[in-house]
């Protein structure tokens, strides 16, 4: 992997992450019972995203 797709991986892992905090922190100040179950699957699907980039980036330092 070339270093700019290096610095892509990581610049979408931070946005994964910055997403992932803005979604919990949400997910806390939400009453709706159904809304916090969907923003919650949604919390799980960044979370994969995120995983699956940083598994990328492990597979390169190998």
């Amino acid at each position: 992997m070339t270093q700019k797709e290096l610095l892509y991986v990581e610049d979408a892992i931070g946005h994964e992450q910055n997403v992932g905090e803005i979604v919990s922190e949400t997910i806390n100040l939400l009453q709706d019972k159904n809304l916090k179950t969907f923003m919650k699957n949604e919390l799980k699907k960044h979370q994969a995203i995120e995983t699956k980039l940083m598994n990328l980036l492990e597979g390169e330092a190998k």
